[in-house]
C-alpha cells in the first residue's frame, strides 16, 4: 500500500478531532488530495517524515510504520467514538505481533471483533471435601467462562458471562448457562450504573458476600479514589437458604404426619428484594475501610413446620437485616491484613437452638502477591474465621469455605476454623492455588468437622 493511501485512511479515524494544521513538508502541495490528512496527522504527532522534511507519500508504507501510526493513533483512542474505536481495534488486532514490538501493550487486542470484547477464564480444581462430619467425597471438576462486552456507544456497554461446569468424576455431560448479562452505564470515570443480573462485593475478605454471588437488580456507584459511595436494589439471588429435617416411619406413626424430609424455607424466597448501601474510604493508598447495610423488603417469617419435634422458625415481624465493617491493609514488607465483621440481625428456635442476632467475623495476613504478568510471584496467608448459628443466613460465600460454614448452618451450630491458602504464577495467565482448611470446632453437642482442602490451576485468557 503507499504510504499516501495509509495516510488517508488514518484520517478517517480522526475526523472530527483534527483541526487546521501548517504543511509541514517539502514534497506536500496544498493541490495535493491528501494534504489536509498528511497536515493534521502530523499535527497530531501520529505521522512523521524523514530529516530531510519530506513525506515521501508514494513510497510503499512497511507493516512496522503503520503499526507506528496504530499505536501513536491508541494513544488518542480517548478522543474516539464507538466506531472509530472498533476500526482502531481491527487495525490494532491485524498488527498485534508489530505493535508488540513496539512495546505497545496489546495482550487483549486479539479478544475484539468490532466493537465486542471477549476474555475468560478456567479452572481445574480438584477438592477433599466434607459429607457430614468425618466422612468426605472427593471431586475433580473443571470451568470455564466467556465474559463478553459489547460497546453499544461511548458510555453504555452491554455485558455477559458464559459458565460450563464439568464434572470430571461422576458425570459425563454439562451444561452451559448464562450468569450474568447487565447493561452499564458509565457517565464519567467516576461513575458507573448497572441494571440486570451482575456481581457485587459486599465485605472485604467475600467470607459473607462475594461477586460471585448472583444479585438481580440495579445499582450505582461513585468513587473518587478517596471515598467511594454504593447503592443497589434487587434480589440476592444466592442468599437464601431451606434446612430439612427428617422425619423416620416410627416419629410419623406417633405424629400421625408422613414419613419422609420436612422443611423450613423462607417465603418468596426467590422474589424476595433488598436494598443495599456501602461506604468505602480509601486512606492514603494504603487501606480501605468499607461499611454496608443490607435489608430485604419483606418479612422473613418461615413456613414453619412444628410437627416434629416442636421445631419451629420465626423471626418475629420484623425483616432480617444485615450490615458489617471491613478493612484491607497494605502494612508495608508485602504483608497485607485484611478482616471483616458482619451482623446479621434475625432470631430463630429450631430443634431447641435458639439464634439471635448471630454474627460472623474473620481477620487475616498474607505475604506476597500473584501477579500472573510475572511468573514467579507467589502467596501466603492465614486466616481465622468464626460464624455464630444462622450467619449465613442470608451469606454467600464462593470461597473455599463452604464445608464449614455449610456445617454450621446445617447444623445449626457456631464454628470456627483457620484457613491457610497459598498461590503462585506458573507461567504468565496461568495461577497454582491451594487451600487447606483445618482446626474446626463447632458449639453444642455437635461433632467438629474434619479438615478439608483443595488444590486447583486457574488460567486467565
Amino acid at each position: 500500500m503507499k504510504k499516501i493511501l495509509a495516510i488517508a485512511a488514518a484520517a478517517a479515524l480522526t475526523a472530527g478531532v483534527s483541526a487546521f494544521a501548517a504543511n509541514p513538508f517539502s514534497d506536500v502541495s496544498t493541490d495535493d488530495w491528501a494534504y489536509q490528512a498528511v497536515s493534521d496527522l502530523s499535527d497530531q504527532g501520529v505521522v512523521e517524515g524523514y530529516p530531510d522534511g519530506t513525506f515521501k507519500g508514494e513510497r510503499n508504507i512497511t507493516r512496522y510504520e503503520l503499526a507506528q501510526i496504530i499505536a501513536r493513533l491508541m494513544a488518542k483512542e480517548d478522543q474516539l467514538n464507538a466506531e472509530q474505536r472498533a476500526t482502531l481495534d481491527k487495525l490494532a488486532g491485524e498488527y498485534a505481533d508489530e505493535l508488540a514490538n513496539l512495546g505497545v501493550r496489546v495482550s487483549n487486542l486479539e479478544k475484539k471483533v468490532g466493537n465486542i470484547y471477549w476474555s475468560g477464564d478456567a479452572r481445574m480444581q480438584y477438592q477433599h471435601n466434607l459429607d457430614g462430619a468425618k466422612d468426605h467425597t472427593d471431586t475433580w471438576n473443571g470451568r470455564m467462562r466467556i465474559n463478553t462486552k459489547a460497546q453499544v456507544n461511548d458510555q453504555v456497554t452491554v455485558n455477559g458471562r458464559f459458565v460450563n461446569e464439568m464434572d470430571f468424576k461422576d458425570s459425563d455431560s454439562s451444561d452451559t448457562t448464562m450468569d450474568r448479562i447487565y447493561s452499564q452505564w458509565t457517565p464519567n470515570d467516576k461513575t458507573t450504573v448497572n441494571i440486570g443480573r451482575f456481581g457485587v462485593a459486599l465485605d472485604q475478605t467475600g467470607t459473607f458476600w462475594d461477586e460471585d454471588g448472583i444479585f438481580d437488580g440495579v445499582n450505582a456507584a461513585w468513587d473518587n479514589g478517596k471515598i467511594g459511595v454504593e447503592a443497589g436494589y434487587g434480589r440476592f439471588k444466592s442468599g437464601y437458604k431451606y434446612k430439612t429435617f427428617t422425619v423416620d416411619d416410627e416419629d410419623a406413626a406417633k405424629l400421625g404426619i408422613k414419613s419422609g424430609d420436612y422443611g423450613v424455607a423462607w417465603k418468596d424466597q426467590a422474589s424476595t428484594e433488598a436494598w443495599y448501601a456501602k461506604l468505602t474510604g480509601h486512606i492514603a493508598d494504603r487501606a480501605d475501610v468499607s461499611a454496608f447495610y443490607m435489608e430485604p423488603t419483606h418479612n422473613f417469617n418461615s413456613e414453619a413446620y412444628d410437627a416434629y419435634k416442636g421445631a419451629k422458625w420465626y423471626t418475629g415481624d420484623k425483616n432480617a437485616k444485615v450490615w458489617g465493617i471491613g478493612t484491607n491493609v497494605d502494612l508495608g514488607g508485602n504483608f497485607t491484613l485484611d478482616g471483616d465483621y458482619v451482623k446479621t440481625q434475625w432470631s430463630a428456635s429450631v430443634d431447641n437452638v435458639k439464634v439471635d442476632d448471630p454474627a460472623l467475623w474473620t481477620a487475616g495476613l498474607t505475604y506476597g502477591a500473584v501477579d500472573t504478568d510475572k511468573p514467579g510471584t507467589w502467596q501466603l496467608g492465614v486466616h481465622y474465621v468464626k460464624a455464630d448459628a444462622g450467619a449465613m443466613l442470608l451469606g454467600n460465600s464462593a470461597l473455599d469455605l463452604t464445608d464449614q460454614l455449610d456445617y454450621g448452618w446445617d447444623n445449626m451450630a457456631d464454628v470456627h476454623f483457620w484457613v491457610a491458602r497459598a498461590g503462585v504464577a506458573l507461567q504468565k495467565n496461568v495461577e497454582l492455588d491451594a487451600y487447606y482448611n483445618f482446626a474446626a470446632k463447632a458449639s453444642g453437642s455437635t461433632e467438629d468437622p474434619d479438615d478439608t482442602w483443595g488444590i486447583e490451576l486457574n488460567y486467565a485468557f
